[in-house]
């Protein structure tokens, strides 16, 4: 037989969960469809016939839920398709592995496909699905008649490009469009200049690698930039200058007047004052550029001690928008490096996305867009997909609908990650040090990323820009997860990086002041990269970290010891350059002064005029207006849309997703305890929570910002929290500034607002992310700051918004906005502390913010989660007017404060009575439920039983043999595969019942390696009286899911004859 061969591999009946899907996919733009199919394609080669035959049915069939076809066997329409050539295949990749593991062949080649047939539709039809389905970003149709690997490229040479330092302006002018920079013109002078004083022309390399590292995206030019000429010309101008005039003051205490006003200055000087005046004490200042650091003190199992809390919120707007599975979650997967390059665990994580109208047809997609539907279920499907594999509890998930984000999808990830203080050291690097990468391989997937998220989008963009999107692999993260939870490792790294914008040379390049690099050693995905691609590729899952030389070895066999290929990379130098080599050629030399730049100084003038009075909404209260106001988007249940995120894994959750005895009412920010390792108590929480309001801040972006700052506090606070112990972090996404001083009005004019709520609050934002690029021909999006609050809090102290008992009273604060429409503070934070007190007293017991829909629609919401009715009495100007900043308030007893208002209380019968107006909660619930059925469903369409083929069972009863023993303490053995993702609760339970736990990774690296793993797991195995498998990610009837990799283990002919014995 040839040593390659083609599988198709069909799911059986009830099995077969994605042809539904696709079907529904294609129902959209072809109604008429019969019905649809769908096979996965394997490509094997290197593979010979007796080890096919010990991976085909073990690796690739399940007998029990597949079906096998040698020969293709669509008898109807169909067509194939496939990744793009250099676009990471992780269920390749992870078949190769299993193929390895039980055949000791590890060069083996595994490609993979789908085969979608067609049923009641036409050839032109066809066509038309293909340009649906197939997203050119990352696929192609696959040719069906041939079977090959691509031919292995040879990379092309880095040219050096001549007479450059010599060109005419209008010659620079010509070459500066040619390589379609996102670096101004201006900044190309400069650059030639540099080389001119250097007496040499530029390699393709280093233009490539200043294009990345001054980018907006890696180096915030836009926030950077200079604010020479500010004009405050709207109705708004007296209090946009007392906020700005106290700003300068600021500034002035601070020593900073020589400073340039920027929106990065604005952005970070609440920070700046309050720690130097002692009220942000806990706040971790460092080099190192990781997360939003504060100290906390972590209490668990009756003991307190010293720990750092991490949180970082970050987007993938670009990427999303043209690649929304790869996009969203690749956000999450950079989101998470962050805090983990500072050496914490990360497990806790929210989402917020924004989109347009995701119910609207198809045909009304714009030209050079994906559908809007698309995009959400594909990006949904993404962050989703990463966070249930690498084991990350996602807590809350909320997507905003505003025809701005038409221009280009909002994609943010927020997460927290904890570490014990004294498990981090952070030193500067010193001459002599190493630099050492661990992780993933590198590849062409990410190349021109930060450049190209720093540009406008075009209708070519999701044609053109295959590479710009990062491919996530979260079973790598996982392991470095790992191995930065053993104090033994984080104790040799004196700084740490993680790769993201911009690759080695931002990652490395910034690590140090002085370095050589070395690209050859680089751990490649495929041959064929040129030391450009291997520059700036943005290959996930790597991290660059600084240890002393004497380390190394230590450093590589702990990260072997966990899977991790690990390698020397680059050392620190004293010269003063960031020098990079390629094939014995020196292709990047630049000083470290010239990079530090960060290009030409920018400056820019800006006029607020854009500012309107906040429209009064006056919406009278009837059923009908009722029922409206909970069906719409951005207020009716995303229920169905939170649930494709796990919640629960990893033991952490403290506040559900939904709340009550029939989990419906949904929760106001996220919950979770630290994540103590072996701890069985755990008191400290770290709680979080996000505001934003899309309408309000495209009316008035000042007051859109100060809004979102209280909102994401008084969520908070209504979970429990103590609003003095809040750090904030802000999300900046706005249109494409140019230079038109109106434009750069709208940033400032938010963070003017934001300025303004961090003062009066006395909290700090103590970090952000912007993005500036949020453009689309005529179309921008909406003026947005995302405010983010994290805290620490106590367990005991957290409540959940549902009603909880009948004959509880029910309050109601009014939040009434200063007469400029900014919030009123004080009110605001005599009512937190309030709060505060009586559920610490337990008489508060559970809070509801009011936002869109009012108090009607917060008081339905409330109702939802136990089926508890209420009957409340108020002023028809609040039941379905947005009021930010208001809550409804239920207690066992009666609260003594005058801006708490008794409103009525809570009943036991499932009706909600408001003023005149008696309305069932189900008939409330059935129209908040239906807004998003059709785009995420919550119900299954049909119940199915399974009935299953005795015959294929794998154990029978009479087989079991129950050893007793006299063992006090028994021996647990818990092996880790890749794709094992609840290790850590799994052994904790049994430690909590008194078992001694080991366990340790299956390692792959090599086939040697692979030896040593299974005789060491076999020696755990002999010491042991239980064998316990830890569960993994889903698809684990697919190559590349855990349980695949536990099947292969087992099947391995050393494995099996220990299990057999066992």
């Amino acid at each position: 037989m040839s040593d390659k061969k083609r599988i198709f591999v069909e799911k059986r009946g009830i099995f077969d969960v994605e042809s539904p899907k696709i079907f529904s996919e294609i129902k959209t733009i072809v109604p008429h469809i019969q019905d649809v199919k769908v096979y996965n394609i394997y490509d094997l080669f290197g593979i010979e016939e007796n080890e096919l035959n010990k991976v085909i049915f073990n690796t690739f069939v399940d007998p029990v839920v597949d079906i096998l076809h040698t020969e293709n066997p669509a008898e109807n329409l169909h067509f194939a398709t496939e990744f793009l050539p250099g676009q990471y295949d992780q269920r390749a990749d992870s078949a190769q592995q299993c193929i390895a593991l039980l055949t000791e062949n590890e060069n083996s080649k595994v490609r993979s496909g789908k085969l979608i047939e067609l049923f009641g539709v036409t050839e032109n039809e066809v066509e038309k699905i293909k340009n649906h389905l197939i997203n050119k970003v990352e696929s192609q149709e696959k040719d069906l008649s041939k079977l090959e690997i691509p031919a292995e490229e040879t990379p092309d040479p880095v040219i050096i490009h001549e007479g450059f330092i010599d060109f005419s302006t209008d010659q620079l002018n010509e070459f500066y469009h040619q390589h379609g920079f996102a670096l101004g013109f201006d900044d190309l002078e400069f650059i030639q200049n540099y080389f001119k004083s250097e007496k040499r022309n530029p390699s393709e390399t280093e233009l490539k690698v200043l294009d990345t590292y001054w980018s907006d995206h890696c180096r915030h030019t836009t926030f950077e930039t200079e604010l020479t000429d500010i004009q405050f010309n709207d109705s708004f101008k007296d209090t946009l200058e007392r906020i700005f005039n106290d700003y300068l003051e600021k500034r002035k205490f601070l020593g900073r007047e020589a400073k340039p006003i920027s929106l990065m200055d604005l952005a970070t000087v609440c920070a700046r004052y309050f720690h130097k005046t002692g009220k942000l004490e806990n706040l971790v200042v460092s080099d190192e550029i990781n997360a939003c650091t504060i100290e906390i003190e972590a209490e668990f199992d009756g003991k307190k001690e010293p720990w750092y809390l991490l949180f970082k919120n970050e987007t993938h707007n670009h990427p999303t928008e043209i690649e929304p599975f790869g996009g969203a979650s690749t956000c999450l997967g950079g989101a998470i490096r962050d805090p983990l390059s500072g050496r914490a665990f990360v497990y806790q994580a929210m989402r917020l996305s924004g989109a347009a109208d995701v119910l609207e047809p198809i045909s009304e997609t714009l030209a050079g867009k994906l559908p809007q539907r698309t995009i959400s279920k594909q990006a949904a499907n993404g962050y989703s997909s990463y966070g249930n594999q690498i084991g990350l509890a996602t807590t809350l998930v909320n997507e905003i609908y505003h025809d701005g984000y038409k221009a280009k999808r909002m994609e943010v990830g927020f997460v927290v990650g904890a570490v014990k203080k004294d498990w981090v050291r952070r030193e500067k690097p010193q001459p002599g040090d190493l630099v050492i990468l661990l992780g993933g391989a590198t590849g062409r997937d990410g190349v021109g990323g930060a450049t190209g998220s720093s540009k406008e989008q075009d209708e070519t963009s999701i044609h053109t820009l295959s590479t710009e999107v990062q491919k996530g692999n979260a079973v790598e993260e996982r392991k470095i997860q790992r191995l930065f939870r053993n104090p033994e490792v984080t104790g040799l790294i004196k700084k740490s990086n993680d790769f993201g914008a911009g690759g080695v040379s931002v990652a490395i390049g910034e690590i140090a002041d002085s370095l050589e690099i070395n690209l050859d050693i680089l751990p490649l995905k495929y041959d064929g990269l040129n030391g450009t691609e291997l520059a700036i590729s943005e290959s996930q899952e790597r991290m660059a970290v600084v240890i002393e030389a004497k380390d190394k070895e230590t450093l590589i066999n702990f990260c072997e010891k966990e899977n991790i290929k690990a390698v020397e990379v680059a050392k620190v130098t004293d010269s003063g350059r960031m020098q990079m080599f390629w094939q014995g050629n020196k292709i990047v030399d630049l000083s470290r002064e010239f990079l530090d730049t960060n290009g030409c100084a920018k400056s820019q003038n800006a006029e607020v005029s854009h500012l309107q009075n906040i429209e009064n909404q006056n919406i009278k209260f009837t059923e009908e207006n009722f029922l409206q106001a909970l069906s719409n988007k951005n207020t009716a249940s995303q229920k169905g849309l939170a649930e494709m995120f796990d919640a629960s894994v990893g033991g952490t959750s403290v506040a559900m997703p939904f709340g009550g005895k029939y989990q419906e009412t949904e929760m106001e920010g996220s919950v979770q305890t630290l994540p103590v390792l072996n701890a069985e108590n755990i008191e400290t929480v770290s709680l979080a929570s996000w505001g934003f309001d899309g309408e309000i801040s495209s009316q008035n972006s000042m007051v859109g910002a100060a809004n979102a700052v209280v909102e994401s506090v008084v969520k908070i606070v209504a979970m429990g929290g103590k609003y003095q112990n809040i750090r904030l972090s802000f999300q900046e996404y706005f249109e494409k500034l140019g230079n038109q001083p109106e434009k750069w009005g709208k940033p400032l004019a938010s963070l003017l607002g934001a300025y303004d709520a961090q003062m009066n609050l006395e909290l700090a934002a103590i970090g952000g992310k912007d993005s500036m690029s949020g453009s689309f021909q005529d179309i921008n999006v909406p003026p947005t700051l995302i405010s983010f609050a994290c805290a620490n809090g106590e367990k005991k102290n957290i409540i959940s918004p549902e009603l909880k008992k009948a004959g509880n009273k029910l309050y109601f604060f009014q939040h009434v906005p200063q007469e400029n429409g900014l919030p009123n503070y004080e009110n605001l934070k005599k009512v937190f502390d309030d709060i505060h007190e009586n559920i610490q007293s337990g008489n508060i017991v559970s809070v509801k913010t009011v936002k869109d829909g009012g108090v009607a629609v917060s008081l339905a919401k409330m109702s939802f989660g136990n089926q508890l009715g209420a009957e409340i009495s108020l002023d028809e100007s609040f039941l379905l007017n947005k009021n930010i900043g208001s809550l409804i308030i239920e207690s066992t007893s009666e609260l003594n404060n005058d801006l708490f208002q008794l409103i009525g209380e809570v009943k036991a019968d499932k009706n909600l009575i408001i003023n005149d107006l008696k309305i069932t909660i189900s008939s409330l619930f059935e129209v908040w439920k239906g807004t998003f059925e059709g785009l995420f469903p919550t119900v299954e369409k049909e119940k199915i039983l399974v009935e299953l083929d005795e015959k294929f069972n794998a154990t029978k009863a009479e087989t079991i043999t129950i050893r007793k023993h006299g063992i006090a303490k028994p021996r647990v053995f818990a092996p880790i595969f890749p794709g094992t993702n609840c290790e850590y609760e799994t052994q904790n339970a049994f430690r909590k019942e008194g078992a001694e736990v080991a366990s340790l990774p299956l390692i792959n690296l090599n086939h040697q390696l692979l030896n040593e793993s299974l005789d060491a797991w076999i020696s755990q195995i002999n010491q042991s009286q239980i064998l316990v498998f830890s569960g993994g990610f889903s698809a684990g009837d697919e190559p590349d899911g855990s349980a695949k990799f536990i099947v292969k283990n087992k099947k391995n002919e050393k494995m099996k004859l220990k299990i057999l014995r066992y």
